[in-house]
C-alpha cells in the first residue's frame, strides 16, 4: 500500500507542471507561522496565520489569513480537527471559512482530508469544497530533525460560491521542501510550492512560490 501511494505521489507531482496545455504563471512568496498550546494529553489549539504576496500587476491579491484549531490525536495515527478562519483579500471578497479536518500517518507516509464551508463577501451563497491531500515525510537523520516532505493535493469544489460556477476538480497543490526542528519549542521549513488554478475553457493560472513555515510549540 505504501509503496502504491509513494508511486501515486511521485507520479502527481512529476506531471502537475505538465497538465494545462497553457498556463498564466506568476511568482509569489508565501510565509506560514503558527502556534500551538496543549490543554491535555489529546487536545491542543493551534493559532495559524499566513501571509500570501504575489506579483504586482497579474491580477492576484495579496492574501492574509488567521486560523483557530482545535486539534484531538484520536489515535496514534489519526487526528482530528476543526477550524475558524478568516481571509483578507487586498481589493476585496474577503471571506470566512469553517474547516473540518482528518490527518493520519502511516509509516512514512501521511494523508489529510479536509472539508470546507466558504462564506465569502458578496457571493450568492455558501461555498462548500473538498481537499484531500497525499504526502511522504521522510526523516533524514537518526535523531529525526532533518525530514525531507512532498505532498500533491486536490481542490474539488462540490459547491461553487456563485450560482453556475465551476465544479469539480478546480485546483491542484504541490510542494516540496525540508522541516527542521531546532528544539520541542520551534521548528522550521522551507519548500516549493506549485499552486495550479484549474477553469474550464480558459488557461490554468500557475503560481510558483518559496513557503518559509515556523512553528511554535508551547
Amino acid at each position: 500500500m505504501i509503496h502504491q501511494a509513494r508511486t501515486l505521489l511521485a507520479t502527481a507531482l512529476l506531471f502537475a507542471p505538465g497538465m494545462a496545455l497553457a498556463s498564466d504563471d506568476a511568482a509569489e512568496f508565501w510565509i506560514n507561522p503558527s502556534a500551538s498550546f496543549d490543554l491535555d494529553a489529546n487536545t491542543g489549539l493551534e493559532i495559524e496565520t499566513a501571509q500570501r504576496l504575489r506579483s504586482a500587476g497579474d491580477g492576484r491579491a495579496d492574501t492574509y489569513f488567521a486560523r483557530l484549531w482545535i486539534n484531538q490525536q484520536a489515535t496514534d495515527a489519526i487526528t482530528l480537527s476543526g477550524a475558524l478562519e478568516r481571509r483578507i483579500n487586498d481589493g476585496g471578497s474577503d471571506e470566512t471559512r469553517l474547516i473540518q479536518q482528518m490527518t493520519t500517518r502511516h509509516g512514512v507516509l501521511r494523508t489529510r482530508f479536509r472539508l470546507e464551508q466558504r462564506f465569502v463577501e458578496n457571493a450568492d451563497r455558501m461555498g462548500l469544497r473538498l481537499r484531500p491531500r497525499l504526502g511522504v515525510a521522510i526523516p533524514l537523520d537518526q535523531d529525526k530533525r532533518w525530514t525531507f516532505k512532498t505532498d500533491a493535493e486536490l481542490f474539488l469544489t462540490l459547491r461553487s460560491n456563485s450560482i453556475g460556477g465551476d465544479t469539480g476538480l478546480t485546483g491542484l497543490r504541490t510542494q516540496l521542501g525540508f522541516a527542521h526542528t531546532l528544539s520541542d519549542q520551534l521548528s522550521i521549513s522551507a519548500a516549493y510550492l506549485r499552486q495550479q488554478d484549474i477553469a474550464p475553457g480558459e488557461p490554468d493560472r500557475v503560481g510558483h512560490a518559496p513557503i518559509i513555515g515556523i512553528e511554535f510549540s508551547f
